[in-house]
């Protein structure tokens, strides 16, 4: 099995953290980044692999994924212990939602914050426009934050146990707080949540990569995430 990541990709982590979870072993290669041009020149074998271009993308035996989503489902049904999917269909519709709820609602929130990491601009009338939406986008996220707390209710996961929404919704939690949205102080059950992961080794692994691939690549942010 072989994955084809990248050092601040958002949805190749969360693959890393999936077959992490499930024990699979696999080859990873890690895709050139940088904060300047981003993934171009983009990866051969990406480019020859998904139509999009883009990471991750999961090479198992002959089948080739894209989309992490795709991918999550795949390995789920491929090799089902542990199983990262609830039993019930009313439950994997429930996690479904939440997933996507990290991957595509959360998401528009944490782009207006993605310049923090890159060079700054050398205009300043953009820099200044950019800054402005982005404190916007952070009150979007705290919303946000709010919803979470609300679907916990005083679970340890958002299922009945860990899941794909646990994972989806993990990085982009990780992600608001390393380009330095709003903390999570305010919100203990979300909070405890966040913490409860990040004790987990298959979440440790990938926000400390997560942290040095910033310290190697990323413009200094004020981040809440340590």
């Amino acid at each position: 099995m072989t994955l084809y990541s990248g050092p601040l990709s958002l949805f190749a982590r969360k693959v890393e953290i999936a077959l992490r979870e499930k024990g699979l072993a696999f080859e990873r290669v890690m895709v050139p980044f940088n904060q300047t041009t981003g993934y171009d020149p983009k990866h051969p074998e990406v480019l020859a692999l998904n139509p999009k271009g883009q990471v991750p993308v999961l090479s198992d035996c002959g089948l080739v994924l894209y989309d992490s989503t795709v991918i999550l489902e795949y390995l789920d049904e491929a090799y089902p212990e542990p199983s990262l999917m609830p039993a019930t269909p009313v439950e994997r519709a429930r996690c479904r939602l939440d997933e996507l709820y990290a991957d595509e609602i959360m998401l528009q929130a944490l782009k207006p914050l993605m310049h923090r990491t890159g060079p700054p601009s050398p205009d300043r009338d953009r820099r200044i426009v950019q800054e402005a939406d982005a404190l916007i986008a952070e009150e979007a996220l705290a919303r946000h934050y709010e919803v979470l707390e609300q679907k916990l209710a005083g679970r340890d996961f958002f299922g009945g146990r860990l899941s794909t929404a646990d994972i989806a919704l993990f990085m982009s939690v990780l992600f608001s707080l390393r380009l330095g949205g709003p903390p999570l102080d305010g919100y203990p059950g979300l909070s405890a949540w966040f913490a409860r992961l990040r004790q987990r080794p298959a979440f440790v692994q990938v926000a400390a990569e997560i942290a040095e691939a910033d310290r190697r690549l990323s413009f200094p942010v004020k981040s809440r995430f340590a």
